[in-house]
Parts: structure tokens; sequence; C-alpha cells
């Protein structure tokens, strides 16, 4: 299943040989995994609890898989995703792309991981020392998707 999204940690070396395993035609694997930072916005955080629209959210990531396809066909591509309570350093998102060459490799990831941060519907509560708040889109991150062509639909903040 190439979207995922659960509680559980992941395990980076098995997802990637499972993909791996679809395709002998594979010449390259690209991967980014995101985790939480213990910084943010000059706060020091504790926790973050990340929330999502279950349904909604698979769908939107599969027409996010579907749109990297479109522009890199043959690539196969894993999204996992985690939701609940993290803490510093816990991992929250695999992304990993599979092609015949690097470039591609390199550049599907990229633009999925820019597609899912601003058009995904995940929302993110973090506890810090001084309380607990939303954390809201970033104009960089409207930004890294422009490049691609894409429009963010999503309000964004400084």
């Amino acid at each position: 299943m190439p979207v995922r999204i659960q509680t559980e940690d992941f395990d980076l070396t098995a997802e990637v040989a499972g993909l791996r395993a679809r395709n002998p035609k594979i010449g390259a694997v690209a991967c980014f995994v995101g985790t939480v930072r213990d910084l943010n916005d000059g706060s020091t955080i504790e926790t973050m609890e990340l929330e999502h629209y279950p349904g909604m959210t698979e769908k939107s990531l599969e027409a996010i898989i579907v749109s990297a396809r479109e522009r890199w066909p043959g690539i196969e591509v894993l999204i996992v995703h985690r939701v609940g309570k993290l803490y510093p350093l816990d991992q929250i998102v695999l992304v990993a792309t599979t092609a015949a060459h690097r470039g591609e490799a390199f550049a599907s990831c990229e633009f999925v991981m820019d597609y899912l941060k601003t058009q995904a519907p995940f929302w993110k509560k973090e506890k810090t020392e001084a309380g607990e708040r939303w954390v809201d889109a970033r104009v960089t991150d409207d930004a890294a998707l422009a490049r691609w062509g894409i429009e963010s639909d999503n309000r964004t903040v400084e």
C-alpha cells in the first residue's frame, strides 16, 4: 500500500526494501524522513500532537502520488505519516520514491514532500513551556510548492 497513516514508528530500512521489491527496473531510491524538532519559533518543544481526518487524508495523499506519477511516469512512491503524540527526534513522515535514474528519484521525492507539506490535511499542535499552540502553514512551504507550478490553497504566516 503506497499510503499509510499510523501511530506506530516505521523502520526506514524495511520500508525502502519493500518499495524496492515492487520494481526490478529501479536504479535509484530517494528518501525523506521528517522528524520532530526540539525547537520551533524560539520555543522548546516538549511534544507534538498530529491529527488528521481519516479517509480524507489518505485520499489527499493518494492524489499527490497520482500527480507525481503524471510528472515522472514509472516512479514508485511510498508515504508513511504518523499521527498522535510525538516527541523530539521521533520520526513523523517518510516519503520514498524510486525511479530508473537518480534525477527522477530526487525530484519526485521533493515534489511529493513539498505537495504533502502544504496540501495534506494534517493538523499539528505543539506543547511548549508556554503552553499549547497550533502550527500554521508557512510562506516558505507555499513557495516550495509554487516552484512546481502549484498554488497552495492554505493561508500562510511568516
